[in-house]
């Protein structure tokens, strides 16, 4: 097999697994909806869910941090 073919044959192969992956990511998505949708019949705020989901990605500092400055800008216009 000459090297054009042996490189054409890597590029289609990680072609293919990127397009698998792709496929395998929808269907998580797809997945998470549905919990989504189930968390929402059954009287949980989504919004607030998502949230809480976002905060708990956070490293600790960095989540301290930006409630800290949450807090800042509320007072700052008075929402406290």
């Amino acid at each position: 097999m000459s090297e054009p073919n042996i490189a054409a044959d890597q590029l289609r192969l990680l072609i293919e697994r990127i397009e698998r992956l792709e496929e395998e990511k929808k269907g998580i998505a797809d997945d998470i909806r549905d919990v989504y949708g189930e968390a929402k019949a059954t009287g949980w705020d989504v919004k607030t869910m998502r949230a809480i989901i976002r905060l708990r990605k956070m490293e600790k500092h960095d989540r301290l941090e930006a409630e800290a400055l949450l807090e800042t800008y509320k007072a700052a216009l008075g929402l406290e």
